[in-house]
């Protein structure tokens, strides 16, 4: 599984582009994703993608045994980080 990250230049930005959506790809080939993205929002014309893979494989902190979460949670979200067992 696969999330696309999809920013557009912005000058109104501070950081001079925008994010404007996030999608999420079931298929598991990501030269076939990335085909779709450079056809339909070329770099020539001000876009810009990431391509994650969705889930990782972490530790819980506590536990040792392995999960899988988003690339995008947050690390005082997560089981495997300190903060998250202090709070």
């Amino acid at each position: 599984m696969w999330t696309v990250e999809l920013y557009k230049r912005d000058r109104r930005m501070k950081s001079g582009e925008r994010m404007v959506r996030k999608v999420d790809h079931s298929t598991a080939d990501r030269s076939a994703v990335l085909e779709v993205y450079t056809k339909k929002y070329p770099a020539s014309q001000g876009w810009r993608w990431e391509i994650h893979e969705t889930y990782r494989t972490q530790r819980n902190l506590m536990s040792g045994a392995e999960f899988q979460e988003r690339y995008d949670t947050p690390h005082f979200c997560s089981p495997a980080n300190e903060s998250y067992w202090s709070m």
